[in-house]
């Protein structure tokens, strides 16, 4: 039977249409639709994109499971490696990573099976279908050990619900007032609906995770309190304080950070103010500084919120652009601009303290820095304006000062962040493992999830050593 070279086409909101709403762009394969592309499918053997997915789903198991059309069975395939189903399929960078090997794409004139696009179909006809009952067994949670997780991003929710069903008490402690971290602060509406979100932090704890919200560890709890309850401790809180330039002008009116802007947005619904009380301004021309996730959803955010024009100012080329490509084509569909090689030098006071535009200057590319790429140099002489009442930096985010300020023990890099063990999450403090941005610096949600799967396991082995030691000074086991 022939293999089709091209994926079967997915439903999209009119660019024209979703620039006025918040709705999902993506509007995911019917069943049909997912049958005929996982026909596309060749089932290797020794599948290249299972190496390469972080978390190591077994993808041509589940892909052949929706060819048979049994989407129950292909659910049950991912629930074996994946907490956060619905989000990977519609946030993880597969063009560079599972789909990016995958075999038929290699072929001349083909394109790669669409993994993503039926990891999402899969999760959402398994949301649909999904009673709120717990899961058997969940009852049972502690017998092995107590496990206090600090962050409900995608680290921390891998790893709580990885442990939970090996049978430990799983509690999660979360800073803001909603759990998801970054998938409910960080992520518009339109990439990944908070509904989503929401299932599945409610799947984990339908497992029995407990969820503690406006909990603030080094504050409210302190690390002693933690060391004391629990056998061991996971800390993903991502890496969320912004991260500006520092170029004059900063501390106008209408300069703000990417995690701020979002935040309102995203988790405070600025965008239904004033049926919710979090004002968001109202911006006519808009400017985002960064070429990466981030920087396209404020730009696209700022355009759903009726700004006249938007562009994002990067200083290297679209060639080293590090968005990903299906988020760089909507933002073009939906009339974004660009400017490329440019960078800005100064933020200008219209006289009251606001902001009324953006002095920048042409780069030009170098010899490659330490992340490979090559190094933007100005170029004497080459300064334009942009008129702009906001300006949005997405150059990054720092650690979290507060947490890390309460755990004098751990060891950090020189960036910041803490140091663990890549493969483990193991870190300087023996009970106390991390993973995620807080640990890398700011990545993506699969890499995350990824770390949250190491640690889980390397805490279980932790936990069961620690006990098997207690038991063999006392002379007994308790497992």
């Amino acid at each position: 039977m022939a293999v089709n070279k091209t994926r079967t086409p997915i439903g999209e909101q009119n660019p024209n249409e979703r620039v006025k709403n918040f709705g999902e762009v993506c509007l995911g394969y019917t069943e049909d639709e997912g049958r005929e592309e996982a026909a596309r499918c060749l089932q290797c053997r020794d599948a290249p994109c299972v190496e390469s997915c972080p978390v190591s789903i077994d993808i041509p198991a589940f892909i052949l499971a929706i060819k048979d059309g049994d989407m129950t069975r292909a659910a049950d395939v991912m629930s074996r490696y994946t907490n956060l189903p619905a989000v990977c399929g519609r946030v993880c960078p597969q063009e560079t990573q599972c789909e990016g090997v995958c075999r038929l794409g290699r072929a001349k004139g083909f394109e790669p099976v669409a993994i993503g696009k039926l990891e999402r179909l899969v999760a959402d006809r398994n949301y649909s279908r999904q009673s709120a009952q717990k899961a058997e067994g969940a009852a049972e949670n502690g017998k092995i050990g107590r496990v206090a997780v600090v962050g409900s991003g995608p680290s921390g929710l891998t790893v709580a619900g990885d442990l939970v069903k090996m049978g430990y008490d799983v509690t999660i402690f979360e800073a803001l007032h909603a759990p998801g971290g970054v998938l409910m602060y960080g992520i518009p509406e339109f990439r990944l609906p908070k509904s989503i979100v929401e299932h599945e932090i409610r799947s984990i704890t339908n497992l029995g995770v407990k969820l503690v919200t406006n909990a603030i560890v080094g504050r409210t709890i302190t690390i002693g309190e933690i060391e004391s309850g629990f056998d061991a401790c996971f800390i993903g809180v991502g890496a969320g304080a912004p991260r500006f330039q520092g170029i004059p002008g900063t501390a106008l009116n209408g300069v703000s950070s990417a995690s701020e802007y979002l935040t309102r947005i995203n988790l405070m619904r600025g965008y239904e103010f004033p049926d919710y009380n979090t004002p968001i301004k109202k911006s006519k021309r808009v400017v985002i500084i960064g070429g990466g996730n981030v920087a396209m959803d404020a730009a696209r955010s700022a355009m759903r919120l009726g700004a006249d024009a938007v562009g994002i100012i990067y200083r290297r080329s679209e060639a080293e652009l590090p968005a990903r490509v299906e988020e760089y084509h909507h933002a073009l569909e939906e009339g974004i601009s660009f400017h490329w090689l440019s960078n800005p030098t100064e933020y200008a006071d219209d006289g009251t303290g606001s902001l009324k535009g953006v002095t920048c200057e042409k780069m030009e590319l170098g010899e490659p820095d330490a992340s490979g790429r090559r190094r933007p140099v100005p170029i004497p002489g080459s300064e334009f304006f942009i008129e702009a009442d906001t300006a949005i930096e997405a150059i990054g985010q720092e650690a979290n000062k507060v947490l890390l300020s309460a755990c004098p023990g751990l060891k950090l890099n020189k960036r910041g962040y803490i140091e663990a063990n890549p493969d483990t999450g193991e870190t300087s403090v023996q009970w106390i493992f991390a993973g995620g941005d807080i640990v890398t610096g700011a990545a993506t949600v699969i890499l995350a999830m990824g770390a949250g799967k190491a640690s889980a396991m390397a805490i279980d082995r932790y936990v069961r050593s620690r006990k098997a030691q207690s038991d063999d000074k006392s002379g007994r086991r308790t497992f």
